[in-house]
């Protein structure tokens, strides 16, 4: 078969205004592939389409919601209507809604993690996921090929304190991957993950520092990643040399997966 070049092709990527969505677009776009910028607001949309364009891509933002199906689909079908194809699509988008389970002082419960916690991050983080794949797998299908990348994270190997919406969250979003990856490979459908460490995005910056200096004390490398870091993995598993990855779970961490 055929390599098809990366220059050739047409992207998906949600949560795209900024971070390692971003990062991501741009890292497309510098091999002239066609972008689509999926987020919550369009407050990004010039600024997304202006550094698609400068960094040599085709941009094409556009206001989704992931956990609302219609609006996926709708987007789905414009992305066709407009390429002709979704050759891949990478699910960054997501939310945390940090709490410990119960938090117990003396006398009794002080506090626990809020329901509306625990379904905001499910909904954004791993339905999200699984409403966006659907929409796109039948696409892929007939096409005849197609790359799906999943955001998953470090802490669903490991566990974090205070995150069980979002551990549960990135842990699904692993076994979806999995599945997928048995389900679709026989379409010339490839399905991988990739868990990044600590990256230094807006929602890393909103922690303490010395909660920050201890993560960096556990990663043997002895840096937080930045946003290109993971990127550059979402590129290279969308790219034809990775065309015998299949079903894995890529971290991309600095080692912080084996320093804890």
């Amino acid at each position: 078969m055929e390599e098809q070049k990366v220059s050739s092709k047409v992207v998906i990527i949600t949560g795209a205004a900024g971070g390692i969505g971003l990062a991501t677009a741009l890292r497309f776009a510098a091999d002239g592939a066609s972008v689509a910028g999926w987020d919550v607001s369009d407050k990004a949309a010039a600024t997304f389409e202006t550094e698609i364009r400068q960094a040599g891509g085709e941009p094409f933002f556009q206001v989704v919601d992931v956990t609302d199906p219609q609006a996926v689909e709708a987007a789905v079908n414009a992305v066709v209507d407009k390429w002709g194809a979704v050759d891949v699509v990478v699910n960054n988008a997501g939310i945390v809604r940090d709490a410990q389970l119960v938090k117990m002082n003396g006398t009794g419960t002080v506090k626990s993690m809020p329901e509306e916690s625990w379904d905001s991050v499910i909904d954004v983080n791993l339905k999200g996921v699984f409403i966006t794949t659907r929409a796109v797998v039948p696409q892929m299908i007939r096409q005849g090929r197609g790359v799906i990348l999943n955001a998953a994270s470090v802490v669903a190997l490991n566990g974090n304190f205070g995150q069980t919406n979002y551990v549960a969250s990135k842990a699904g979003v692993i076994g979806m991957t999995r599945t997928w990856a048995r389900e679709l490979g026989k379409h010339n459908i490839r399905v991988n993950a990739v868990a990044p460490g600590f990256i230094a995005t807006d929602m890393l910056k909103s922690m303490p520092p010395d909660i920050l200096d201890n993560m960096i004390d556990h990663t043997p490398i002895r840096r937080v990643g930045k946003p290109e870091d993971v990127a550059n993995a979402y590129f290279w598993l969308a790219s034809d040399q990775a065309s015998f990855v299949h079903g894995a779970v890529l971290s991309v961490d600095g080692g912080m997966v084996i320093g804890t």
